[in-house]
């Protein structure tokens, strides 16, 4: 039998953001680095053009960007900093219309964690309603797809922000 060990292990936190105006992705990105501490990755604005999900809600021709925080968390905390980014999309909804659409995870040395509010089969429970999902594997040195990646996710223009993420995570 194995027995538990002490796990307390610091993780890269970033965030993906969904936006159409640069104004309020700026405004957003100022709250997350207010609490979160200083930005030591962003990426450049992409086309978020693979799905219409947010199209409804948001309007289209849609960017995302992502961001990477120099400051390691608990890996524990995911859960309330999901909690903090839906309090932050809410505060910047407009008639109830979210204006940006912000997604935390982390990433360790073997994967890229996101967190959700949406329960699903490959979904592990955290607490206060918030799951987590392996979005990506770190294998033979790139990151990779499971089978329920988001296709942006799996995109060789979101793996390269990604392999760029974990050089400054672990050089």
């Amino acid at each position: 039998m194995g027995k538990a060990a002490k796990h307390n292990p610091r993780v890269k936190l970033i965030t993906g953001l969904i936006y159409k105006d640069e104004a309020v992705f700026i405004k957003a990105k100022n709250k997350l680095r207010k609490k979160f501490g200083k930005i030591d990755f962003e990426s450049a604005p992409l086309d978020f053009n693979y799905t219409d999900h947010y199209e409804a809600e948001m309007g289209g021709l849609l960017k995302r960007r992502f961001i990477g925080f120099a400051k390691l968390i608990p890996i524990q905390d995911l859960y309330k900093i999901k909690l903090f980014t839906n309090r932050l999309e809410a505060k910047f909804s407009i008639s109830g219309n979210r204006s940006v659409n912000i997604d935390p995870g982390y990433m360790d040395l073997a994967k890229l964690v996101l967190a959700s509010t949406k329960d699903y089969s490959h979904r592990i429970f955290l607490r206060k309603g918030i799951f987590a999902e392996i979005a990506l594997t770190y294998r033979k040195d790139t990151f990779s797809r499971n089978d329920w990646t988001y296709p942006d996710y799996c995109s060789k223009e979101y793996i390269d922000i990604f392999n760029q993420i974990r050089k400054i995570y672990a050089p």
